[in-house]
């Protein structure tokens, strides 16, 4: 079983199953969480995160729905074969909203333009590094 390694953060704005939908979704993004990984049950995540296992329950119908994570009766809940749940219009949607919170953090920290072009090149380098490495 897979660890899903991200944390909540109890006061923030954004609710708690938002919070662990997020960081699902940034597991399988990133490569961390791959196609066919089993996620931990509803209660040891809930016990790990310290919230309600109802809470987890949320996120993972959400995930389940979005065809994220599929549950296997009596076997637990693993990461689903990757596919595109988002309409072209709605990807670029997200990755407008990405950018523009991405570079207005940037700017603020006193980045100048080569060093975010830079930090962006790398990050995506070693994505697409994690993605060669996961498709052998």
């Amino acid at each position: 079983m897979m660890a899903v390694d991200f944390q909540i953060s109890i006061g923030s704005t954004v609710p708690i199953y938002r919070q662990i939908i997020d960081g699902v979704r940034r597991g399988v993004t990133n490569g961390e969480l791959a196609v066919g990984d089993q996620l931990p049950s509803v209660r040891a995540l809930a016990e790990r995160l310290l919230v309600n296992h109802n809470t987890v329950a949320k996120a993972y119908q959400a995930l389940v729905r979005d065809g994220v994570i599929e549950s296997r009766h009596g076997r637990g809940v693993f990461v689903a074969k990757r596919r595109n749940i988002y309409t072209k219009a709605e990807r670029h949607r997200r990755l407008d909203a990405a950018l523009q919170a991405f570079v207005g953090e940037a700017l603020l920290l006193d980045f100048d333009d080569a060093e975010i072009r830079q930090a962006v090149e790398k990050k995506l380098n070693d994505a697409n590094g994690r993605k060669k490495r996961g498709d052998q």
